[in-house]
């Protein structure tokens, strides 16, 4: 019994130690979690499933909205990006391929796939309204990205799927096999990215994330209370069970709140940065204009966009 018995504290220790994980920092918030699974292994099963799904799915064909979509996520991105670059998280850069489409669909929702891979439902366009309303919810979906709330789920599901597996994995002396088992658990995890379920802490955390995205990238967060209150009316009140995955709409509402002084912290250093770019531009045009009086007609200066 005695080299049983080493066997599986050997193999428990080990265990333990690997589903510790490597420590990860979530940007906005500071929150530290740990991953057992890598960014190549997620990105991996997240490109194909999109892939997938994209090939099944239809397109909208309303130009207008698509441009609209797309116009708002990259402006997002662009922001979010600046603001990891800043802050100390560069590296994570090369995760992300960030891609927005609007597809033909009348559910009230949208997604976003590990790496940036951004659906949109046209049902939910009549409960946004706005453009920025609309940023609200693509902040909220890139904060999923950016949080890696994807590889932190599957990571509790692998490290409960090794733990189950235990006993069996001891007695057949299979504990040693690192890489398959880690295929092998993510296989059996089976985890749709389209309809992941994330714990409503990892909700809470995207519409906090979100909340400061939109504002950084020049939206006014305050309108995010509007969006939420239509999406109450919408959905009938919304889920305020213990079970669910979502907070409900009145805790997302009051949360906002109390976050959206840090967000408009964002929003004011957005609009101070576009106003002195646009006041850069038009001193520019200005000079520029006033060398060529003699020759030519006043160029006139180009209003910052953000």
């Amino acid at each position: 019994m005695k080299p049983i018995k080493s066997l599986f504290i050997t193999a428990l220790t080990a265990l333990v130690l690997a589903s510790c994980g490597t420590a990860s920092k979530v940007p906005v918030t500071g929150r530290t979690h740990r991953l057992s699974v890598s960014d190549e292994q997620v990105l991996s099963l997240s490109n194909s499933q999109y892939k997938e799904y994209m090939a099944s799915a239809k397109k909208s064909t309303d130009a207008a909205n698509t441009a609209l979509v797309q116009r708002v996520g990259q402006r997002l991105a662009t922001a979010v990006e600046t603001y990891l670059r800043d802050n100390g998280f560069a590296n994570e850069l090369q995760y992300f391929n960030w891609e927005f489409n609007l597809v033909k669909d009348n559910s009230v929702n949208a997604f976003c796939m590990p790496g940036g891979k951004i659906v949109v439902y046209e049902g939910l366009l009549p409960v946004t309204q706005d453009e920025a309303s609309l940023a609200i919810v693509l902040g909220h979906e890139i904060a999923h990205a950016v949080a890696k709330h994807s590889a932190e789920q599957m990571s509790k599901k692998y490290n409960q799927s090794q733990f189950t597996q235990l006993g069996g994995a001891v007695l057949s002396s299979a504990v040693g096999s690192g890489a398959a088992q880690v295929a092998t658990a993510m296989a059996s995890i089976g985890l749709q990215f389209a309809n992941a379920h994330y714990s409503r802490e990892n909700e809470s955390e995207a519409d906090h994330m979100g909340l400061v995205f939109a504002a950084m990238a020049g939206y006014d967060p305050a309108v995010a209370i509007s969006f939420w209150q239509r999406m109450s009316a919408a959905s009938g009140g919304g889920s305020s069970s213990y079970l669910s995955s979502h907070p409900s709409d009145a805790k997302r509402i009051t949360d906002i709140q109390k976050w959206l002084p840090e967000a408009q912290q964002y929003y004011a250093a957005s609009k101070g940065a576009g106003q002195a770019t646009s006041n850069t531009s038009t001193k520019s045009s200005a000079k520029s204009s006033t060398k060529k009086t003699n020759t030519s007609k006043a160029t006139t200066s180009k209003k910052f966009t953000f």
